[in-house]
């Protein structure tokens, strides 16, 4: 296709994030070396093959001329899942392109991020679909008859009980070393007309990983892929040129790009934290002149600081009130999994687990007393009536024996503790099938008269667990009706159409971090207008 074919892309606003957004990034690609209106079309053209109005074939086929024009190659699959190897595609492309790494950075203009957008955007973004996400992947694995093979990283967030810390920015900024204000994770407050005025929500926003990105299929250089062991989203830094396509095609806005030497050198960089198991350096933070994003911790997930992180994410280890649940999306035992399927029992064992002793402090502290609720909390501090309430009430919806659960699982860990500690509770000779102590903790109904009494109710278990942990109203995917099939779900608190963004509890500033939308503009690191929503 020519460019006398292209159709005017600049008198439509085909970006999810609006006008104001796509007109900024259309600005920053005109900066460049590169075909702006290409960039601009190829995006546009990228999302109408996620919704389905243009397959994978014709897109590749309608730009494949421009992109050898342009870029000298086409390295661009035809088909998701090509079978052209992988590895000499990516070690060859720079030489085929002819462009060795000091020109092809030392051309990159100094500009940065994308610009800004009504928060409305992310607004009832599930297709219009009363359904949560946890009952569609229920209604699919039922219909599949098993749970889809290999591994698929992604998240769970639960809005409801962000704090609005920071504590993930941070821990994000000290794993990956990226520029102060090039924030991989970020934290976004709101209001809209279903807050009250003196309260905030707030969005968490990190890279959705999407099984189907636009933003791989506008890459000519497949420096920006999908890695088959597990389907996170990464950026090869030795093959990227620096075009910025993939900017505009995400539909997310969570690209950053290098365009000064990074505030650290390579030289202070883990070699094992760079480079993950098919030696492709994709993680920490991009050289001058490239693309980067939050990559979901790939070095950790292959291993390479030490099995116990496996599975687990920087952002996810320092949120203090675990609202950040990373796991494998294909696996139903998962902590993502868990968390979507029951969110009242996830909450409350993240919120009980860290106060609980252990079973072996319980024992001691019984030892002599008896066996009756009232002593049981008289002994044991850590104890109250709601606290051994809620206990029950997760053995009550507990398998049968210990949880299982995939390697650094936390919610199964927590599980188990529980567990433990009513067995405990039940060797002390507490009679947890007991009428009086199951009734008195609203964990059964009274029997009528000639009624026999029916033990623990399931029923009555979850009310337990909804009452202490809160049953969210909400659970939605980010633009889901783009058909990019993000892998991050979301937990309550789904912004109106008319949420705007307001100032949070704590300022970047005061974590020693930068809101881009304020303060990094006099370096001219990330654009003019900056990535803030």
């Amino acid at each position: 296709m020519s460019s006398d074919d292209r159709d005017g892309t600049d008198e439509e606003t085909f970006h999810p994030l609006g006008e104001d957004w796509q007109d900024g990034l259309e600005a920053e690609l005109e900066d460049t070396e590169y075909d702006a209106e290409l960039g601009m079309e190829m995006a546009k053209d990228a999302m109408r093959v996620t919704k389905g109005e243009l397959s994978e074939a014709e897109f590749h086929d309608r730009y494949h001329e421009d992109v050898l024009d342009e870029f000298g190659e086409d390295e661009r699959p035809v088909e998701a899942g090509d079978t052209a190897d992988e590895g000499s595609r990516f070690e060859s492309t720079l030489s085929r392109l002819g462009v060795g790494e000091e020109s092809r950075r030392d051309v990159m203009k100094k500009m940065g991020g994308a610009g800004a957008v009504g928060f409305g955007a992310w607004g009832l973004s599930n297709g219009g679909s009363d359904e949560p996400p946890a009952a569609a992947l229920a209604e699919e694995s039922e219909e599949g008859g098993e749970e889809e093979e290999g591994t698929q990283w992604g998240m769970a967030l639960d809005l409801e009980y962000c704090d609005g810390c920071l504590s993930c920015v941070v821990a994000c900024a000290e794993e990956h070393d990226w520029n102060q204000g090039a924030n991989w994770m970020y934290i976004l407050d709101y209001q809209d007309e279903t807050t009250d005025e003196d309260e905030s929500y707030r969005l968490i926003r990190p890279c959705q990983h999407c099984t189907d990105a636009p933003c791989e299929k506008v890459c000519p250089t497949t420096a920006r892929h999908t890695r088959d062991s597990d389907g996170l989203v990464l950026t090869d830094y030795d093959v990227c040129i620096g075009c910025r396509y993939c900017q505009v095609a995400c539909p997310y806005g969570v690209n950053y790009f290098q365009w000064d030497e990074p505030e650290v050198p390579e030289s202070e960089l883990d070699e094992d934290h760079v480079y993950d198991e098919r030696g492709r350096p994709v993680s920490a933070r991009a050289p001058k002149g490239v693309m980067a994003k939050c990559t979901f911790c790939p070095t950790r997930q292959d291993g390479s600081k030490g099995e116990e992180f496996v599975g687990r994410t920087a952002c996810e280890d320092a949120c203090p009130p675990e609202v950040i649940q990373f796991g494998d999306m294909n696996d139903s035992s998962s902590d993502p999994q868990r968390y979507i399927e029951n969110t009242a029992k996830s909450r409350s064992l993240t919120q009980t687990a860290d106060n609980l002793p252990s079973p072996e402090d319980v024992e001691s502290a019984l030892e002599g007393t008896d066996a009756n609720l009232e002593a049981v909390i008289e002994a044991v501090e850590a104890f109250d009536e709601e606290t051994i309430a809620v206990m029950l009430a997760i053995a009550v919806l507990g398998p049968e024996g210990q949880p299982e659960g995939p390697e650094n699982s936390t919610l199964a860990d927590q599980e188990e503790l529980v567990l433990e500690l009513v067995q405990t509770l039940d060797e002390h000779g507490l009679n947890l099938e007991g009428q009086e102590l199951l009734v008195e903790l609203d964990l059964a109904e009274e029997p009528g008269d000639d009624e026999e009494f029916g033990g623990p109710s399931e029923e009555l278990a979850q009310e337990v667990l909804e009452d202490f942990g809160g049953d969210p109203q909400s659970q939605f995917k980010l633009l889901e009706d783009i058909g990019t099939d993000p892998n991050v779900v979301y937990i309550g608190n789904q912004p109106g159409p008319e949420a705007h963004q307001v100032e949070g509890p704590v300022a970047y500033e005061d974590v020693d971090q930068t809101d881009v939308r304020k303060d990094v503009l006099d370096e001219e690191t990330f654009g003019p207008q900056g990535p803030s929503l």
